[in-house]
């Protein structure tokens, strides 16, 4: 498989299983946000990794958050999240170390974590693991993020869910790029996409 073939087949699961990755496995594949595009190179991600017994006290946080956050939120929601949240192999928690005052846009920056982010994706399916990047309203929490070490002006860009993909695991059929593309000749550009 050339390397363009493995990025043609990477996609999204949270289909997974033990084993995560460990060992110097891991470090190679986290060691892939080191090369993410990063103007500045202000390096702004930071990786919380959530294994074994801490899944359980990650899913509380997220229970409580999603509570403070909206407390008529249905129970079958919680119950839900705190399973998903409690089960996976292994979670990685996204944090975005940002800097305000830099004379780099905190755009910019957000956008070098979602790069690094990205990398790591990759790394995991070149190395036979498998991951999925979720988000939702926890992420977007100023005090859960502070709990899990990301004190404003600092926050989350989401989680990783990651693990070893299972029989389950299938990946959906790739759309045509054409529709996402098109020639631009000085006037605003179409897409397909948008029409």
């Amino acid at each position: 498989m050339t390397s363009l073939d493995l990025l043609l087949s990477r996609f999204s699961t949270d289909a997974l299983a033990e084993p995560a990755p460990a060992g110097d496995v891991l470090e190679a594949i986290l060691s892939t946000a080191m090369r993410a595009p990063d103007h500045g190179k202000l390096r702004p991600w930071r990786y919380a990794i959530v294994q074994g017994a801490a899944r359980v006290k990650l899913a509380e946080r997220v229970v409580a958050s999603m509570k403070r956050l909206d407390p008529d939120v249905a129970p079958a929601k919680v119950e839900k999240r705190f399973s998903r949240m409690s089960t996976m192999p292994m979670t990685i928690v996204l944090g975005m170390h940002l800097r305000p005052e830099n004379k780099i846009p905190l755009l910019e920056q957000e956008l070098a974590v979602g790069a690094a982010a990205m990398n790591i994706l990759n790394a995991l399916h070149a190395t036979g693991f498998g991951g999925v990047w979720v988000s939702g309203d926890v992420a977007h929490d100023p005090e859960f993020a502070a709990e899990m070490g990301f004190p404003a002006p600092h926050k989350l860009a989401g989680f990783l869910f990651v693990g070893t993909p299972t029989a389950e695991a299938k990946a959906p059929k790739r759309r045509p790029v054409d529709d996402y593309v098109a020639q631009w000749t000085g006037a605003p550009a179409a897409f397909g996409a948008d029409a």
